[in-house]
C-alpha cells in the first residue's frame, strides 16, 4: 500500500480547490480526496450524528456532500470536462464514499455559476427588505433541477417565519445536547475560521458576544443565566428576530418526493447549492434556515433527541407552526429552508481547511 499522496494533477488541482468551498453544516466539511489519477478520485465522506444533535442520521452531512459534487462538476465545466460520479454501495452510512471520474467534453459550455463559488458565503446579518423582482424569482426558480420547487413567504409570512425562528432559537440555546455543538464549532475572537464559525460572523454585536463567549463555557452558567437574566433574549432578538424580519424573503425549498435514501440527500444537496450559487450569482445574500425542519422530523418520527424535559413538545410546537406556515405536505418533503435577500457580503466568514489537509493516502480510510 503507498503511504503518500500521489502528485496531484494541476487541472484536478484546481477543481478540488473550487469545490471544496462547497457549504456544510458548522463549516465540518465531511469530505476527504483519494487521488487515483489525473482524472479519477475517491470521496471519503463521514457525518457528525454521533455528536451533533442537528446532523439527525447524517442527512445534513449527506446534503454537504452533494452540495459539494454540484460545486465539482460546476468547476470542472470550466476546463471541459464532465464529472460522473458513483456512490459505493458497500460502505456504511456513516462514511458514504463515491468514485468520481472527469471526461473530455467537447463543445461543453463552462457553467455560469462557476463564478460564484468563492462569492458565495452566509450572511446572517440585516440584509436589504426590497422585495425579490420577478426576474430574480424565476432565475432561482429555474436553477432548481427537475424534481424541486421553491416556496416563497413573504409579506405577512414573513413576520410569521421570524416568530418560527426566534422560537426556534429558544429551543437550541436551552438544549445541553445543543450547547455541546456550539461549544465545539465556534471560534472566539475570530473574523475568519478555516474549519468552524468565526464568532464575528455570528450576527451579534461584540458586546452580546462577549458575553456568550464567556457564559457558553460552562452549562451550568448558561442555565443560570437562562433562568434568572433571560440569557436566550439578546441571542435570539440579534442573531434570529432581526435578520428574520431584515430580509427579502424567507424560502423553502420542497422536493416533489420525501427523500429516504442517500442519494436522495446527495440529490438535495446539489439542488441546494445551485440554488445558493445562482443567488449570489444576482448579488444576493443567504442564511440557511435548517434546524426547524431537523427538529420537525424529529417529532414526525417521534425520535428522543434530548433528556430535557420539555424539549420534545417545544419542539411539537414548532413543528406545528411550520406545517400551518407552508402546509402539512411542503413541510414534510422540505429540504431545505432560509432567508434571502441583497445586501452586502458577509464581512467575517469560514473559510475551508487547505487542500492538502483534505488529501488521504491512496487505501487508507
Amino acid at each position: 500500500m503507498s503511504t503518500t499522496v500521489p502528485h496531484l494533477d494541476a487541472t484536478l488541482e484546481r477543481i478540488l480547490e473550487l469545490a471544496r468551498w462547497a457549504p456544510s453544516g458548522d463549516n465540518t466539511q465531511p469530505w476527504r480526496f483519494e487521488i487515483l489519477g489525473p482524472r479519477q478520485l475517491v470521496i471519503h465522506g463521514h457525518d457528525t450524528r454521533d455528536h451533533c444533535v442537528y446532523d439527525l442520521d447524517g442527512h445534513p452531512s449527506q446534503m454537504s456532500i452533494g452540495a459539494l459534487l454540484e460545486t465539482m462538476a460546476i468547476a470542472a465545466s470550466t476546463f471541459g470536462l464532465d464529472m460522473r460520479s458513483t456512490r459505493h454501495g458497500d460502505t456504511p452510512d456513516t462514511q458514504p464514499t463515491l468514485s468520481v471520474d472527469f471526461t473530455p467534453a467537447p463543445g461543453l459550455e463552462a457553467d455560469p455559476l462557476a463564478g460564484a463559488i468563492l462569492q458565495r458565503s452566509v450572511q446572517r446579518r440585516a440584509l436589504s427588505r426590497r422585495a425579490l423582482t420577478a426576474a430574480e424569482k424565476s432565475a432561482l426558480a429555474i436553477a432548481l433541477p427537475q424534481g424541486y420547487r421553491v416556496h416563497w413567504l413573504e409579506g405577512a409570512q414573513r413576520l410569521a417565519a421570524a416568530r418560527l425562528m426566534f422560537n426556534n432559537a429558544k429551543l437550541r440555546l436551552t438544549m445541553p445536547e445543543a450547547h455541546q455543538v456550539h461549544q465545539s464549532v465556534i471560534e472566539w475572537n475570530a473574523r475568519y475560521s478555516e474549519d468552524r464559525i468565526p464568532d464575528q460572523a455570528l450576527g451579534a454585536d461584540a458586546m452580546t458576544t462577549r458575553l456568550m463567549r464567556w457564559v457558553m463555557q460552562d452549562w451550568k452558567r448558561v442555565q443560570f443565566f437562562n433562568t434568572w437574566l433571560a440569557g436566550t433574549l439578546a441571542p435570539r432578538v440579534q442573531m434570529d428576530l432581526i435578520p428574520s424580519l431584515a430580509c427579502a424573503a424567507h424560502f423553502v425549498l420542497v422536493a416533489d418526493l420525501r427523500p429516504q435514501r442517500i442519494d436522495d440527500y446527495l440529490a438535495a444537496g446539489r439542488a441546494m447549492q445551485r440554488f445558493w450559487l445562482t443567488a449570489t450569482a444576482q448579488g444576493l445574500q443567504l442564511q440557511p434556515e435548517l434546524t426547524p425542519l431537523i427538529f420537525s422530523r424529529y417529532v414526525r418520527e417521534r425520535r428522543k433527541f434530548s433528556d430535557t424535559p420539555g424539549m420534545l413538545a417545544r419542539a411539537a410546537e414548532l413543528s406545528r407552526h411550520g406545517e400551518a406556515l407552508v402546509g402539512q405536505q411542503d413541510w414534510e418533503t422540505a429540504v431545505f429552508m432560509g432567508r434571502i435577500g441583497a445586501g452586502a457580503p458577509a464581512l467575517s466568514r469560514s473559510l475551508r481547511r487547505p487542500l492538502r489537509d483534505l488529501l488521504v493516502v491512496p487505501g487508507a480510510r
